[in-house]
């Protein structure tokens, strides 16, 4: 009797999902990469029923990049009341769900408000989950410095700064998966925590870039003011392998 299990992963074709989809079949499981592109939408419900008929997991790692909070609440409540009403009638066993450490504690800024009422939605779907909460990407630490970046010095955020490898994640993601619905939140991050100059500083000195890092009081995250802990787990988090110096060598 076969041991696979087949598990749908909504945003399939994405950075996480991907990876994650490829983690799975590599270990033997009937992986559905699903999204809009293959006729499978958690927004619209298209082809949801489909898709999720005899799944044990659903891992829902979809996403869109707004900063529109009429756009991006709705985006992710919708979809994962969708995918929860999907999830009933086919008898999934298990939906995992990625979000964002400190989501529970940040409230300024749309898309963390939006990632909040997400996991709200799930908790209340009656499904089994697991929320895996990760710290920000290795593979978007370019893009936070461009962005906090300001007549070209780049401005810091003043917290600490713990970022773990996609790799790392979708590894987590595809065993969580494949576990026991924790019916609660796992928090995960990279092996290596530091103030936030820091790290960037040692990101822009091995990709060569001369621009200058400081840290001033008060200076946000992308418009989300922030404390020291904000965006580190607050309890023993679930640690990547990857750290800056193993990625960047990697990438």
């Amino acid at each position: 009797m076969s041991s696979s299990k087949k598990i749908v992963v909504i945003g399939g074709t994405g950075l996480i999902g991907s990876k994650t989809v490829a983690l799975l079949r590599a270990a033997g499981q009937e992986v559905l990469a699903a999204s809009p592109s293959s006729g499978v939408n958690a927004l619209t419900g298209e082809g949801l029923d489909q898709a999720l008929a005899g799944a044990h997991a659903v891992i829902d790692v979809s996403n869109l990049m707004s900063f529109d909070a009429d756009v991006i609440i709705p985006f992710f409540e919708t979809s994962s009341r969708n995918l929860a009403e999907a999830g009933r009638k086919a008898g999934v066993g298990h939906h995992v769900v990625l979000s964002i450490v400190g989501v529970d504690r940040l409230d300024a800024q749309p898309y963390l408000r939006a990632k909040a009422a997400q996991e709200k939605a799930v908790m209340a779907s009656g499904l089994p989950y697991t929320i895996v909460r990760a710290t920000q990407f290795f593979e978007f630490i370019a893009g936070i410095a461009d962005g906090h970046t300001v007549d070209g010095t780049v401005q810091a955020p003043d917290g600490l700064f713990q970022p773990i490898a996609a790799d790392d994640v979708s590894r987590i993601l595809a065993e969580t998966a494949l576990g026991a619905p924790l019916n609660a939140v796992l928090d995960i991050a990279g092996p290596d925590r530091a103030p936030f100059e820091t790290m960037l500083r040692e990101y822009l000195r091995l990709a060569g870039d001369a621009r200058p890092v400081v840290t001033e009081r008060g200076t946000a995250y992308f418009g989300q003011p922030i404390s020291e802990t904000s965006l580190v787990p607050l309890s023993t988090p679930r640690l990547g392998a990857t750290g800056l110096k193993g990625w960047f060598a990697r990438t």
